[in-house]
């Protein structure tokens, strides 16, 4: 029995198929299965059926292909096509070029292309010449199929990762192809799942428009007088990004309410106003929501005819408006415009705030009901009416809670939805007047929005009257009587836990406690993350005497509880490092007896490294890389305390322990390293 290979032009080795034999027949289909997936073609396709047969039958010659197509690759057909790939549905439909209706796609042979120009780029480049002469060469191959490349998945990717490389004049050209001659082709590769992100990609190049690449450098030293042409070179981007914007505005419904089309405008929004955020690929994180964190912007210097263009969107987006409040994606790209405008043109956003709530206030509801009550309990619009609380001016803020929302902040307190924008009002009116009558109205109701579970509005406002000092003692006898601890006065002492807890008195303690006595010991758990944040608001207040007061009167074992946990770290460093060198003496002399040897955080470490006891302390910093790394010793001011030998157990990688050692001992001996190590 023998087996029967034959060599290709193509250099590659195709085995024949021998029926007579299940083996081979099994070789054979193998075979077969990869050329097909290597191709990104499927059987149950007639095209694609077609078209394995024409790349069969011509595998090894001429490319066929690139001279029906009448351009020369520069790639033989052999070559490309070994490594060829194409995930379906790339561009978002069947079909292959040719044909029948189908949307066009991006060939095999072209994906397997672009997909090892990525692999290039991964490798990076040692000379700036090389990497100019790449760019410039796989642009040339994706002039004339600008709009397949940027809607293939491969192509999508690969061009993301080429236009920062280009220059201001090449993403222009690349743009000005994917526009089309009227721009109208612009929406089309907007709204697709991948070209939108090449839109994008390419509209985040805006800072660099007045860059010239190095040929153009070369060109100006070696001729003068040719300023138009340099003119002309740098303004190639700017005018695209105009008549993107102009596609933009002439189709806005479209765009703001499409998933991906919604994304371009918003970026194109930041890159008009010349700030531009955070890519989508560093902003990603599922599961993971956090109303306050704040995006950083980076500014830079737009084009004088960007800002007023923006102004333009910007009435075509309040033309909008009841788009951009009913629907969520579409709210997405209003919040966009408002942010930007706060801090560079905040009177245009003074008036689209106005023209927001003027609108949702003009529409109709039931008799003596105010019709925006009802767009705080949509989720859709809630989140743009937080923006708009947010950014709101004195007088807007005091005519919404006048006229709107007066007698009716507790009831939305305790909505699930209502909720955050009571939270964003509560912090805008921080410093105006009209938030002594918010807060007013919110503590009669802070047990029923205790009981809610909405701690976001109690933190919040906890937050607002550490700025307010006024308001801080009828603050925290609220609290004291929310969680039942207000009488007899000994159960002032059990207020800390019962706030990290964020359990009532009668609950903590499992039963009611008789009045004048105290209440039976228990050890500290149960630290929850909105408890640990409405303490770190309580220990900004001028009177913390309650707070540490019940700090000192927890055992040993509750402070290593509360130093050792994730939440309740940050509540001891900030109780003791607000407190006086006397006071935090006191704690830091309870923390003593526990903390040797054992594992802590590394927000309460530096305090003993600061304010600790006077000792010799051994820092052992456990990482991936460096397991046993010894830093050395640190002299401490503090009292006496017996050395610990050694340690049993070694804490998980990332984690710090301390050694403590006697002051005025010698350094340890590689002995002691050793059985520090076993």
């Amino acid at each position: 029995m023998h087996i029967v290979f034959f060599q290709t032009e193509d250099t590659s080795t195709q085995v024949i198929k021998l029926r007579w034999c299940p083996y081979f027949k099994m070789l054979a289909k193998m075979e077969e299965n990869n050329q097909w997936r290597e191709a990104g073609l499927k059987r149950k396709y007639p095209e694609d059926r077609a078209r394995m047969r024409g790349e069969v039958s011509g595998r090894g010659g001429a490319c066929e292909r690139g001279e029906d197509e009448g351009r020369n690759r520069g790639r033989e057909a052999g070559e490309r096509g070994e490594d060829g790939e194409g995930k379906r549905g790339g561009a978002g439909g069947r079909g292959g070029g040719e044909g029948g209706g189908a949307k066009k796609r991006l060939d095999a042979l072209s994906v397997g292309y672009f997909r090892r120009v990525g692999e290039r780029l991964s490798e990076g480049f040692t000379e700036d010449e090389e990497k100019v002469l790449f760019v410039e060469n796989v642009l040339t191959e994706v002039k004339g199929q600008a709009a397949l490349v940027a809607m293939d998945v491969t192509g999508s990717v690969t061009l993301q990762r080429l236009l920062p490389l280009a220059s201001p004049g090449q993403v222009g050209e690349v743009l000005a192809e994917l526009g089309g001659e009227s721009g109208s082709d612009f929406k089309t590769v907007s709204c697709d799942k991948c070209g939108g992100h090449v839109l994008e990609s390419a509209l985040r190049q805006m800072p660099r428009w007045r860059e010239k690449s190095s040929s153009e450098e070369e060109k100006t030293a070696t001729t003068e007088g040719d300023s138009e042409t340099e003119e002309g070179d740098c303004g190639i981007l700017e005018a695209q990004v105009l008549s993107l914007c102009h596609v933009v505005m002439e189709h806005c419904a479209e765009f703001i309410r499409h998933t991906h089309g919604s994304h371009v405008a918003r970026t194109l929004i930041h890159v008009l106003a010349g700030c531009l955020g955070p890519a989508r690929t560093d902003t990603a994180r599922p599961g993971v929501k956090d109303r306050n964190v704040t995006t950083q912007l980076t500014y830079f210097e737009a084009p004088t005819s960007f800002w007023w263009e923006l102004k333009t969107l910007s009435t075509s987006l309040m033309d909008n408006v009841n788009v951009c409040v009913t629907d969520a994606v579409a709210s997405t790209v209003f919040q966009t415009m408002l942010t930007v405008c706060h801090r560079n043109r905040p009177k245009l956003c003074k008036l689209l705030t106005k023209g927001i709530v003027e609108y949702l206030t003009s529409l109709s509801s039931a008799p003596g009901v105010s019709p925006l009550l009802v767009f705080l309990k949509d989720q859709a619009s809630s989140r743009l009416i937080e923006i708009v609380l947010q950014l709101s001016h004195k007088a807007l803020l005091r005519d919404l809670y006048k006229n709107h929302l007066k007698g009716q902040l507790v009831t939305l307190a305790i909505h699930p939805i209502a909720n955050f924008p009571i939270q964003r009002l509560t912090a805008a009116s921080t410093n105006y007047k009209v938030f002594l009558k918010v807060f007013d109205e919110l503590a009669e109701g802070l047990e029923a929005i205790l009981a809610a579970g909405h701690m976001g509005v109690i933190v919040q406002l906890t937050d607002s009257c550490a700025e307010r000092e006024e308001k801080q003692g009828e603050m925290m006898q609220r609290l004291l009587n929310a969680f039942h601890c207000a009488e007899p006065a000994s159960r002032h002492t059990a207020c800390l836990p019962l706030f990290l807890s964020l359990l009532t008195h009668e609950v903590y303690y499992s039963s009611e406690a008789v009045e004048g006595n105290t209440q039976t010991e228990r050890p500290l758990s149960s630290i929850c993350y909105h408890g640990s944040r409405l303490v770190q608001s309580l220990a900004k207040f001028k009177d913390r005497s309650l707070l540490l007061n019940s700090l000192r009167s927890l055992t040993p074992a509750d402070h290593l509880t509360l130093g050792t946990d994730q939440s309740g770290s940050h509540v001891l460093q900030l109780l003791v490092t607000s407190s006086s060198d006397k006071g935090r003496g006191k704690i830091l002399r309870r923390l003593e007896v526990v903390l040797a040897g054992e594992m802590i955080t590394k927000t309460v470490l530096p305090l003993i490294v600061s304010h600790g006891p006077k000792l010799t302390v051994l820092l052992i910093t456990f990482s991936q890389q460096s397991p046993y790394l010894l830093i050395p010793t640190v002299s401490l001011p503090c009292p006496f305390l017996a050395p610990r030998a050694s340690m049993s157990r070694w804490p998980a990688p990332g984690m710090a322990a301390v050694c403590w050692r006697q002051s005025g001992t010698a350094p340890l001996s590689p002995r002691d390293r050793a059985s520090l190590r076993n």
